[in-house]
């Protein structure tokens, strides 16, 4: 297991120390093995595709290595065209001069020196080769190294498993199983080289240290002899035995020969203290041949003169004789005696000589001994450290023959049938979410950021006590902004609805009298369609048959004008009343044009102090005037937020119906008529919502279409917009 994570590590880590060291290591002789910084395209009228095992030349760098790093960096892509089996047209960069070359000949670039070698066996199409340009991608072998290794993936295949999976995802299947099997054997071959190196390195200090111990081995060698030649030793134990045998014999020699000479001196003794005629002690253990005879002689002749003297005296010449001849005789024994003592004393002085001498060598055995057993030591030392330095010779000899590769191929790379990436279902799935994400999370930020009302939901819950009575349809620019007699437009019916609502507000009210119900319209800032919807609900309340007075109460910027012709426009209005006391209002009111039961009182001229007016009793006067001549008036004020006009005449409405315009009015103003309302500046309000669009509305939608009339087709639309 541990040997798997070793792997592992080494693998992830490959290419760490870099190209430094001077040495391809794993990816870089990946790449430079199978040339993966040069990059083949067959460029189609679609998309480009590159190719790996099909390419029909191979590009060989001619460049010495030692600027072929920057070189390939700084080389612009090759564009090659083949014209035939030796030739072929190329031009570098997009916009470079297109040239001729040939194949298997140096063709010098702007920064390297190639040669193309031709395989074109898989190029040919029906004996035709194929007009599709080949283009020629270059880049420095660190850079692909770099990306490469950034693109392996290594793991185990479980947690307890010894055996790991590498893989590489690339759009060409045979390029990457083959820069995976190349990888596993340039991993294999630089495993295989580390030991090798090991056992080089190994079996060279091994060859060291053997020639240094054979010299050692020697010189103990000839020390040993050297020792023994000046010692003249052969066997230390051998001849020390020897001279232990040696003093032993030479003890025994000393011990006789003092025996002997003790006998000798005795023997002398007893002959020099006898007389002539005594017997002499015979068979003592002398040794000397000569000695014992002639004792037995002597002894034999004095018995014989005994013998003698038994029947003869002394005198008797015959005994005489006899004495004469002893004398002699016991001379002679003397002699040899004295001679056998000086043999017996040198005898034992030499056998004294040569005990010193052995007893000497025996003293001097142990240290020799110890001499010989230091020198065998070191001897024995050196050949067991030459003999062990000689099998390891052998196993590191073996070693180096049968180095195996550290990791064991399971299966070689291949391919998946299936792509990796992109997949079709994730891609679909990812794609159905962002459709769907997206506009949700537009939706979500634009409802965020949105600071606008766009539907009645909000002002109803901003506003629980104010009724929102009527919502007005946002209006294209192809539609008319006026209700017209018989009309079933949305606009229309909207209005038809509004003016239903309204009649609920009267029965729930109460007005000040029972002639005309005065309606005040107002709105917080300008632009929210307050006069569209006074001259719209005053058109729908003509339509039903009453009749209908508008009075232009916004003196400051008059919009009622927007809708009469120009001569309309020129009469006098309610400025020119306020301040013409005593003359009637009928002198200021006319007849419009859009309907018959509608009258209009326009605002006439801008005066300088528009509040001061509507203090005035006289515009008191002009309400109670217009109510006993109407049925329905309506009056289009000043906004409330911008002027206080509003607010010094809405004592006289019955009803005020405050506009709000969808998309236009921001929420925040919203408060303005709550706050006003809440402190009784304001009575008797309701809320209508202008510039609804169909998607916002809250009821009444797409009414006009659902009620009698049949939706337009596309081409009658068309044909109405053309008309109009």
């Amino acid at each position: 297991m541990h040997d798997v994570l070793d792997i592992i590590r080494n693998v992830q880590t490959l290419y760490a120390v870099g190209p430094t060291l001077g040495i391809l290591k794993d990816f870089e002789r990946v790449v430079d093995e199978l040339d993966l910084n040069i990059r083949y395209y067959i460029e189609g009228n679609i998309k480009t595709t590159e190719i790996f095992d099909g390419r029909p030349f191979e590009l060989i760098v001619v460049n010495s290595a030692d600027s072929i790093n920057i070189s390939l960096s700084r080389q612009e892509p090759i564009f090659i065209k083949i014209i035939s089996l030796d030739e072929f047209y190329f031009f570098e960069g997009e916009n470079g001069q297109e040239r001729k070359g040939n194949f298997d000949q140096v063709l010098k670039l702007k920064e390297i020196s190639v040669v193309l070698v031709p395989n074109l066996n898989k190029f040919f199409s029906k004996g035709k080769i194929s007009e599709n340009t080949i283009r020629i991608d270059f880049s420095s072998p660190v850079t692909a190294v770099s990306y490469y290794r950034s693109a392996i993936s290594v793991g185990q295949v479980n947690k307890s498993s010894s055996v790991i999976e590498i893989g590489l995802v690339s759009p060409l299947k045979d390029k990457a199983q083959a820069v995976l099997n190349e990888l596993i054997k340039q991993y294999n071959i630089d495993a295989v080289e580390d030991r090798n190196m090991i056992s080089q390195n190994t079996a060279n200090f091994i060859e060291n240290r053997l020639a240094i111990i054979t010299g050692e081995l020697d010189t103990v060698e000839s020390g040993k002899v050297e020792f023994k030649q000046e010692n003249r030793v052969t066997d230390i134990a051998a001849e020390g035995q020897i001279f232990l045998e040696n003093a032993s014999d030479f003890k025994n020699r000393q011990l006789e020969v003092e025996t002997q000479l003790s006998l000798v001196n005795t023997m002398i003794t007893n002959l020099q203290g006898s007389s002539a005629t005594d017997l002499l002690p015979a068979n003592i253990g002398i040794e000397n041949n000569g000695v014992p005879q002639l004792i037995e002689n002597y002894n034999r002749i004095v018995l014989e003169r005994n013998r003698l003297l038994r029947s003869a005296t002394e005198s008797n010449p015959l005994v005489i004789s006899i004495t004469s001849q002893l004398l002699g005789l016991k001379s002679n024994i003397l002699q040899s005696m004295q001679n056998a003592r000086t043999a017996l004393r040198i005898s034992r002085n030499d056998l004294r000589n040569q005990d010193a001498q052995i007893g000497s060598k025996i003293s001097s055995i142990p240290s020799k001994e110890k001499q010989i057993r230091s020198i065998t030591r070191q001897q024995e030392i050196k050949e067991e450290l030459y003999l062990y330095l000689l099998k390891k010779r052998e196993e590191t000899s073996i070693s180096l023959a049968v180095t195996t590769p550290k990791a064991k191929v399971v299966d070689y790379a291949y391919s998946s049938n299936a792509p990796i990436s992109p997949k079709k279902q994730i891609i679909m799935l990812t794609a159905l979410i962002i459709g769907l994400l997206i506009p949700f999370l537009f939706i979500y930020a634009r409802n965020l950021l949105d600071n606008k009302i766009r539907n009645r939901n909000f002002v109803e819950r901003k506003s629980k006590d104010v009724p929102v009575i009527g919502e007005i349809p946002l209006l294209d620019n192809t539609e008319d902004e006026l209700v017209q007699s018989n009309d079933r437009s949305v606009l229309a019916e909207s209005f038809r609805i509004l003016r239903t609502n309204l009649q609920y507000l009267f029965v729930s009210s109460s007005p000040q009298n029972d002639n005309a119900k005065c309606i005040f319209i107002t709105s917080t800032v300008k632009g929210e369609g307050k006069t569209f919807v006074s001259v719209n609900l005053a058109l729908t309340l003509a339509n039903s048959g009453n009749k209908v007075l508008i009075i232009g109460a916004d003196l400051r910027n008059p919009q009622l004008q927007r809708y009469m012709t120009d001569v309309q426009r020129t009469k006098r209005g309610v400025t020119e009343y306020l301040i013409n006391n005593g003359v009637p209002s009928n002198d200021f009111i006319f007849q419009s044009e859009l309907n018959a039961n509608m009258s209009i009182m326009i605002s006439g001229a801008i005066p300088p102090n528009p509040a001061e007016l509507w203090l005035q009793p006289r515009a008191t006067e002009l309400f109670e005037e217009v109510r006993q001549a109407y049925d329905y008036v309506i009056v289009d004020t000043a906004p409330s937020m911008l002027v206080t006009d509003t607010f010094l005449i809405n004592k006289h409405a019955d009803i005020m119906l405050y506009v709000i315009r969808a998309g236009f009015t921001e929420k925040r103003l919203l408060d303005f008529p709550l706050d006003n309302i809440k402190n009784g500046k304001l009575k008797n309000v309701s809320f209508v919502l202008n510039s609804v669009s169909l998607a916002n509305f809250g009821y009444g939608n797409k009414y006009g279409y659902s009620y009698g009339d049949t939706e337009q087709t596309f081409w009658e639309k068309v044909k109405k917009s053309f008309k109009r």
